[in-house]
């Protein structure tokens, strides 16, 4: 069943321009969601200012590429003197609105092109990913692969817009594929080539710090199966050039961050600190440490790559206040990223890790307890890829679980690649070796996949909408979450169409999002008292409305109830399945 190369390349090929025309076609007429707020505005004020003061929690390499095409705008106005950017500490958000809507700048022109690097990583993410596997596994396993990745929903959806979780996805693929050439070679150029892809990592998104004790336990299991003799000595001189690895890592990231300091007031960090992780025990205890750096003018660059890993830490552990099942909560829920990922990814996908785990199953043939050392210890010596694979599912869904911050799907994306290479690796275990069922096998996965590919194209362009059929589709997404597994703010401009096509006035809006509705709407635009019942038209985002329609998770205290006088009403139309829209006669 192997392929030609021509017809490899062709499929992949195929298959990364579906992606990328989707992304473009479709994120055209987004309008900013509420992260690209803080983010691009944040990328453009590294660039041209070399000052990182604003949205320090996220490392700044993706922000960057984000901003880069904005340098050859001409004329956008820099709000130097707002508020936000003199004296607030991180006033990410109203620094954001500055630049874009109250500066005299073509806020839309600036977010499409922001996302055509982000664009351009989901794209390098697919065919690093591509080539790997093709390279471990073969052709088929790679087409697979990236069928997968290229119709995954959330990757459709998130990779069009100016965030990080694509892009440390792209870290994940890249730190670990250079750490296990460096394991089977642990040569100079492996030491040096896998420090500077761990490095990229962690310039991209700070929970990736998960990858240091996920490293540290592939050098202790790759000892214990891979060395015949010596393995104390082995597993010491492994654990040395690891720390080369580390050191490499730090030596990228201190000139990444001596740019972004280079015009932020020493005092002004040293305040960020002593604000910044002040607010839980998680922050706290690295505060010595990320002080220390922070007061010594060539350790600055490190301590505010320090002081982003305290927020990061202190956000996870802190959480945010969120809609879950009827529920609303700030300190998250254990249930939460099981059921979203049971809802949010396509079930094709899960019937093929239930046919690969049936496989499995039956190809162990003997029971799991007899002589069940020898027999793992020799399976992980011949598919020790796979189990590292599987290793950093296992402890990124570990911490995802253990964090209070359930803000959406997207945080998971960092295991997405790896799930998709193994579900494909399973896949062609089983499917070659059907015997007489072999044609009916192949055709099964075909149908599998095709049905993968329509429920996808469906949601067009709606991609962040994404529900599978287990939640009832895109329309019924919102009863189970919201925020960014759905309405992030992305519809503001479909709203302002339909205001227009529709002939409408006035109309009352509670958005959610980037946007800003008087922008894109002018005087129909509307601001209104959520919790008194209103009159004629009126438009509220999922994410505002299900929060108002909830009821407080215990220990949560805040108003749920603002938006029950809406319950006999049904809405006229739902915009992008993410801003719902009424006339109330």
């Amino acid at each position: 069943m192997q392929t030609s190369n021509k017809i490899t390349f062709l499929a992949a090929t195929g298959l990364l321009a579906w992606m990328g025309i989707a992304a473009i076609s479709s994120m055209a007429e987004d309008s900013s969601t509420m992260d690209e707020l803080a983010h691009l505005p944040a990328g453009y004020s590294y660039l041209t200012q070399q000052d990182m003061r604003i949205n320090p929690e996220h490392p700044p390499l993706i922000k960057d590429l984000a901003a880069l095409p904005l340098l050859f705008i001409s004329g956008i106005n820099f709000p130097s003197d707002v508020k936000a950017w003199t004296e607030d500490l991180n006033g990410q958000w109203d620094f954001g609105t500055a630049l874009f809507y109250k500066s005299g700048n073509d806020a839309d022109k600036m977010l499409f092109w922001g996302r055509i690097p982000m664009i351009i990583v989901m794209l390098l993410l697919g065919l690093i990913l591509f080539f790997w596997i093709r390279q471990l596994w073969g052709d088929n396993a790679a087409l697979l692969t990236l069928f997968l990745y290229s119709f995954s929903p959330t990757f459709l959806a998130h990779g069009r817009l100016v965030t990080t979780d694509v892009g440390a996805a792209l870290g994940v693929v890249l730190a670990t594929a250079f750490f296990l050439n460096f394991l089977q070679n642990p040569s100079l150029k492996n030491i040096i080539l896998a420090g500077i892809a761990l490095g990229i990592a962690e310039l991209i998104k700070f929970n990736l710090v998960l990858l240091y004790p996920f490293l540290g336990l592939t050098i202790i299991f790759w000892t214990l199966v891979k060395i015949g003799r010596q393995k104390i000595k082995n597993f010491f001189l492994y654990c040395v050039k690891f720390a080369a690895i580390i050191a490499v890592a730090w030596l990228l990231i201190w000139p990444v961050y001596a740019f972004h300091v280079q015009n932020l007031p020493a005092e002004k960090q040293i305040k960020y600190v002593e604000v910044f992780t002040q607010g839980h025990p998680a922050g706290k205890a690295l505060i010595p440490f990320t002080l220390f750096l922070s007061q010594h003018e060539l350790l600055r660059p490190w301590g505010y790559y320090m002081l982003g890993v305290d927020m990061a830490t202190q956000r996870a552990s802190g959480g945010n206040t969120t809609y879950f099942m009827g529920e609303v909560s700030a300190a998250g829920w254990l249930s939460y990223f099981p059921l979203i990922y049971v809802i949010k990814e396509p079930l094709a996908l899960f019937l093929l890790i239930i046919f690969a785990l049936v496989y499995m199953a039956v190809a162990i043939k003997r029971p799991p307890w007899q002589e069940s050392p020898k027999r793992l210890k020799s399976w992980l010596a011949g598919h020790f890829t796979q189990f590292a694979m599987l290793l950093w599912i296992a402890i990124y869904w570990a911490a995802s679980l253990a964090s209070n911050l359930n803000i959406g799907i997207r945080h998971l994306l960092p295991t997405f690649p790896f799930v998709y290479a193994l579900v494909a690796w399973a896949t062609m275990q089983w499917v070659p070796t059907g015997g007489r069922f072999k044609k009916f096998s192949f055709a099964f996965v075909v149908l599998i996949l095709l049905w993968q590919a329509i429920t996808v194209i469906k949601v067009y362009p709606s991609f962040l909408s994404y529900f599978n059929e287990l939640a009832g589709g895109p329309t019924g997404g919102s009863g189970y979450v919201v925020d960014s597994n759905l309405d992030w703010g992305q519809d503001l401009k479909r709203l302002a169409k339909f205001v227009k096509q529709n002939n409408i006035d006035k109309i009352k809006i509670a958005y959610f999002g980037g946007g800003i509705p008087k922008y894109y709407l002018g005087g129909k635009a509307e601001s209104f008292k959520w919790e008194e019942p209103q009159k004629g038209w009126v438009a509220i985002s999922a994410t505002l409305l299900r929060g108002g329609q909830s009821v407080p998770a215990p220990g949560f205290n805040e108003s749920t109830s603002h938006f029950y006088w809406l319950y006999p009403y049904q809405p006229v139309t739902v915009i992008g399945n993410s801003i719902f829209v009424y006339n109330i006669l």
